[in-house]
């Protein structure tokens, strides 16, 4: 008599990675890239405010900047402010990768349809707008940190690390001087998300789709510098203004700039419109490869949890 058939119990579903990996491994990204473009934004900070007011440029280009500080500062001062980087990465990627990859994950559901430009657009800003105000106080430390150097000694500040920068800020100026320059810091990261990720996505699916990429390094570091190029040319006005604003000092109660708009006028006015675009090298130098190694080293760690955590071969970052 032959024994019955053994139901077959259907395979359980595969894992996922959760909303939480996702930050963490966005943080780790950023951080991880971060520790080798910590000097070109360095220079970039430097450069954006040199000249300020119409006075005499201190650098005659980046090389000339690195140079200088190299000559006056000792050659480990091109790290400074590397410390605040890093928190800045912790707090600031890790929010707005992290909340552009749940927004994605979320518009594709299980159909796994695509968003269109408009929405990647759109997610871009918001993840950008959370991530700008988590990370503006680490922002204010290393942007002043990193500007520190350029000062006569008896103007300088003096911040020994950014837990140092954060408790004196707050103990000087207030609380609230932590999220000094924060509406231009949002309105620099909406426009950096914006053109970053919505780019980046949309350059992923046109190398899938028209020039058959596959899933690898090879796409990632196309897509990225692409994406990184057109960030650079949209959100360097505002990233003046931002590191302008977050740098200045208040005399007899009177800020020197009022504003983001009153930033860009008086750059405009005082300096010529190009300088809009100051610092353009460094800029771009730290944010190319940044960009590119952000998303390389966050779609491998994705790659690599997929594998010898969740069991499954490939998979990407959901970007």
């Amino acid at each position: 008599m032959s024994k019955p058939e053994q139901e077959t119990s259907p395979p359980p579903p595969a894992q996922k990675s959760s909303s939480l990996n996702k930050f963490i491994f966005a943080g780790l990204a950023g951080m991880g890239a971060t520790c080798v473009v910590q000097p070109l934004d360095l220079v970039k900070t430097r450069m954006q405010i040199s000249g300020v007011g119409g006075a005499s440029k201190e650098y005659a280009n980046s090389f000339d900047c690195i140079k200088k500080v190299i000559r006056n500062e000792g050659p480990f001062a091109l790290y400074t402010g590397l410390s605040a980087a890093l928190l800045r990465q912790a707090t600031y990627t890790t929010t707005r990768l992290g909340v552009y990859t749940v927004l994605n994950d979320l518009y594709k559901g299980d159909t796994n349809r695509q968003p269109n430009l408009l929405m990647r657009m759109g997610m871009g800003m918001s993840a950008g707008a959370c991530g700008a105000f988590v990370g503006t106080p680490a922002e204010v430390a290393l942007i002043r940190m990193t500007a520190d150097g350029r000062l006569p000694p008896a103007e300088r500040r003096n911040y020994s690390n950014v837990v140092n920068a954060l408790t004196r800020i707050t103990r000087e100026e207030g609380l609230l001087a932590l999220w000094r320059g924060c509406i231009p810091t949002i309105g620099r990261a909406m426009v950096v998300n914006m053109a970053q990720l919505a780019s980046y996505s949309q350059a992923k699916d046109f190398f899938v789709q028209s020039m058959a990429f596959e899933e690898g390094i090879g796409l990632h570091f196309c897509a990225s510098m692409i994406s990184g190029l057109l960030t650079t040319l949209t959100s360097m006005p505002v990233d003046i203004a931002k590191t302008r604003i977050q740098n200045m000092k208040i005399v007899d109660g009177v800020p020197e700039y009022k504003g983001t708009v009153d930033v860009l006028l008086k750059v405009a006015r005082q300096e010529g419109v190009f300088a809009l675009w100051k610092g353009f090298t460094p800029y771009y130098c730290r944010l190319g490869p940044h960009t590119v190694l952000t998303f390389i080293i966050l779609e491998q760690i994705n790659i690599f949890y997929n594998k010898y955590v969740l069991g499954k071969s490939g998979g990407s970052s959901g970007l």
